[in-house]
């Protein structure tokens, strides 16, 4: 702890809260509190203790995920799907709210001598969370801007819900997470993808030669044209032996025919130097367009990158950008810190590098 309460991290939050949990009666809070700290524990078994830190909130709780950040959206979804798959007859119901964000925290000693969390990534998963309905997960525009850009199928699963704004008057662009995918991490989808091609690979194959014979996919020509081949052979060879002999016919009783004259060559009129086209002027040749420079990013941990007021990515994942020549100001930006501005002169070709660590 001593060594890590210093430092700040960037990871992913999830925030969970029991919906009304506060009215409940005690007797009813024990037992809610009890189904969901179970359910909480067995969606966290795929992911290592060192990767995790879990924060109890009272009526919920905080988890933060240290490692890939998508794992902090899957355990939401195992959450939310076995919440939905209790018993109806379990009394009180479970209705959690959920929240997803991406962003810097730190870790504290409370007055306890306890672990706590502090940081805009546990305050706006916080807020986000407080946009949900019940057994909803929201995640906020950081979160989305990342593990959009990891997978495809991340990206079909998370719907644009709109802006809402906090009780502090501030913003927040949040996206609601769809239905689960089959594969619930993203090292267990990025290995498990690859076979299911290659095996549709392989069936398609098998398909394709399904039809074809062992003996006609071994030699190439099935056997069973080589007799209509050889017949067509025979038959042409046959016309063209009818074809010689007939002319040879014709040639021994007809009379041999004068031989015919020889056609005037036609002699040619010159050409009136009035009547000539004058040689048809090609386009100009438009110049090439000046070459682009290359603006390489090395951004730590992450920030949103903008170029003359507009937006071009996140990086990372994004690694460059081509800038047009001239001036342009960049601006670096992530949430919890100020933005980082340079201004930079783009020549033709030129290869530029920002680095910067927030």
């Amino acid at each position: 702890m001593d060594d890590t309460s210093n430092r700040t991290f960037v990871c992913s939050v999830l925030f969970l809260d029991i919906v009304e949990y506060s009215k409940k009666s005690v007797s009813e809070q024990m037992k809610l509190k009890q189904r969901f700290n179970a359910l909480l524990i067995r969606a966290l078994q795929q992911v290592a203790a060192s990767d995790r830190i879990v924060l109890d909130t009272g009526d919920g709780a905080a988890v933060c995920f240290l490692g890939s950040p998508e794992v902090a959206m899957f355990v939401a979804m195992d959450l939310r799907d076995s919440i939905s798959g209790e018993s109806p007859n379990e009394t009180p119901p479970l209705l959690v709210r959920m929240g997803t964000n991406l962003g810097p925290i730190r870790l504290i000693k409370d007055i306890n001598g306890q672990i706590n969390i502090i940081g805009d990534g546990v305050n706006v998963a916080q807020r986000v969370m407080s946009f949900a309905d019940e057994n909803t997960i929201l995640v906020s525009r950081s979160f989305y801007e990342v593990v959009s850009r990891l997978s495809d199928d991340y990206a079909q699963i998370l719907s644009y819900e709109g802006s809402r704004t906090d009780k502090h008057v501030r913003e927040h662009e949040v996206y609601a997470v769809g239905p689960s995918i089959p594969h619930k991490y993203a090292d267990q989808a990025s290995s498990s993808r690859a076979p299911t091609v290659q095996q549709r690979t392989n069936d398609s194959v098998i398909t394709g030669n399904a039809d074809i014979p062992a003996a006609a996919a071994s030699t190439g020509v099935p056997g069973i044209r080589r007799p209509l081949l050889a017949g067509v052979s025979l038959l042409a060879l046959a016309i063209i032996g009818g074809g010689v002999m007939l002319r040879l016919g014709r040639s021994d009783s007809a009379p041999a025919s004068p031989p015919a004259p020889a056609a005037e060559a036609p002699q040619l009129q010159p050409t009136p130097p009035s009547e000539v086209q004058p040689e048809a002027k090609l386009p100009p040749v438009k110049p090439a367009a000046p070459a682009k420079a290359t603006l390489a990013l090395v951004i730590i941990p992450w920030g949103e990158v903008y170029v003359d007021g507009k937006k071009r990515g996140v990086s990372p994942p994004l690694k460059s950008i081509a800038l047009a020549p001239g001036s342009h100001t960049i601006e670096i930006r992530n949430s919890g810190f100020p933005v980082h501005r340079e201004k930079i002169e783009a020549k033709p070709g030129a290869q530029l590098k920002i680095r910067h660590k927030f």
